[in-house]
């Protein structure tokens, strides 16, 4: 039980280090996992080596997807793609549709790019928009940030699912078809939340000379901007069906070239290479450390360290034999998904990185997989999406999307969290619930 008790010890000194001291994730993280083992007595050596093992793994399997993923969503940010996409998704919706026109764009929008990001791109075309239309801008405002958050936590190639799939052992092609199901089927509720609770929130939206998104030269067409999102998902996509235990692609050479343009890593290379060509007018200096990708670099190699170090937690968890001691504590309790689940949440609600929580719970469940019944190949799937599904909500004051949102809209804090809190709870109880139900459909 003492192990049990450390590893409590070990998680509070995690979350009060980053909420309370504004440590690094990455620093708390990591200073967390070797004082975890310290304090339950493994050897020096077996320390050092889970150290080694567990960020090393989460590296080679994780890393560099990350990094290409937000390559993609820098080249899409920087040439004015992501305007033509929220464009294109207006066009088809229709502008009596605003509200939901937003949400679609903010939930396309954040499958490459960070959320907050989305959101700070997108506003100047929601006040625009809210005035055209009349519809209320706090319902249009909100109606993007949910439809960002919905995306950010369930759709790869995000950080934060990447990660989570990459430590449970998932199907990476499998989350994404399961996750956008999952994600779409949050924004009703959410949508009818807005509609009924949001509308009513009188908020003017204030205009400035300086809100224009920057972009390079002439945009890019939708075509264009599409691509790099739509192909490496499409490639991704294909290879998990031709690794159906049915092979219906056959186990030739056709089946091999499938799989490995269609593994992760290959598919958002080709993504990369393609948001190259998003520019007017290609220059190699985008491509220099100083340039677009030297920007992705800089973005990326935050996430990729608290990576590792949610990697160093979980191996230590796992050489420290906890999953046997867990098996006798909780093999009568049933939590099965519910748990991955209510970790997550709590530890989002608690320090306000949707990408930490996924993380460390996705270290704290690895060794749990078993003796929580959920080792199978679409339970593993579904463990991930529970785990995005917990860090959806609460986004409240400690979670910096939330003050994008506020600072960005003119929202009260109270305004904020009536709405944009509140709707991330909804988004976040909706999820759990339909995968709950597949988990008895498909598990």
């Amino acid at each position: 039980m003492l192990t049990i008790l450390f590893t409590l010890v070990a998680l509070a000194f995690i979350l009060v280090a980053i909420t309370k001291y504004d440590i690094h994730p990455f620093l708390a993280l990591f200073v967390g996992a070797i004082g975890f083992g310290l304090l339950v007595g493994m050897p020096t050596s077996l320390i050092i080596q889970s150290i080694k093992d567990g960020f090393g793994g989460v590296m080679g399997n994780i890393g560099i997807l990350i990094l290409l993923g937000v390559t993609i969503g820098v080249f899409l940010e920087k040439t004015g793609g992501a305007m033509v996409i929220a464009q294109k998704v207006l066009s088809w919706i229709g502008e009596k549709s605003v509200m939901l026109a937003m949400m679609l764009s903010g939930y396309i929008l954040s499958i490459p790019i960070f959320g907050d990001s989305t959101f700070i791109m997108m506003n100047p075309i929601c006040k625009s928009l809210s005035l055209k239309s009349k519809v209320p801008y706090a319902a249009v405002a909100i109606a993007l940030a949910l439809g960002a958050t919905a995306s950010h936590s369930l759709v790869p190639p995000t950080p934060g699912p990447i990660a989570a799939a990459g430590i449970i052992g998932a199907n990476l092609g499998s989350v994404i078809l399961w996750g956008l199901l999952v994600s779409s089927i949050t924004l009703i509720p959410s949508y009818f939340f807005i509609k009924k609770f949001v509308m009513g929130i009188p908020l003017e939206p204030k205009f400035a000379t300086d809100e224009n998104v920057a972009k390079t030269g002439k945009q890019p067409s939708a075509f264009k901007a599409f691509l790099p999102i739509v192909f490496p998902l499409i490639l991704i996509i294909f290879a998990s069906i031709a690794d159906y235990p049915t092979k219906p692609f056959g186990t030739g050479a056709l089946a091999q070239t499938i799989l490995f343009v269609g593994s992760p890593i290959i598919a958002l290379l080709i993504g990369a290479f393609l948001s190259f060509f998003l520019p007017e007018k290609f220059d190699r200096k985008l491509l220099s450390s100083t340039g677009w990708i030297g920007d992705s670099l800089v973005l990326a190699a935050p996430v990729i360290l608290i990576t590792g170090a949610g990697g160093v937690f979980g191996k230590m968890l796992q050489n420290s034999g906890i999953g046997d001691l867990v098996s006798s504590s909780l093999s009568e309790a049933g939590w099965g998904i519910f748990l991955p689940y209510i970790i997550s949440f709590s530890l989002k609600t608690a320090q306000g990185s949707s990408t930490v929580a996924m993380i460390t719970t996705a270290s704290i469940i690895a060794p749990l997989l078993v003796t929580l019944g959920l080792d199978s190949e679409m339970m593993r799937i579904f463990t991930v999406l529970a785990i995005g599904s917990g860090a959806i909500a609460i986004s409240h004051a400690n979670d910096s999307f939330f003050w994008a949102v506020t600072q960005l809209t003119g929202l009260t804090i109270k305004q904020g969290n009536l709405s944009h809190s509140i709707g991330t709870l909804v988004m976040s109880v909706t999820a759990i619930l339909v995968i709950f139900g597949l988990t008895f459909l498909v598990g």
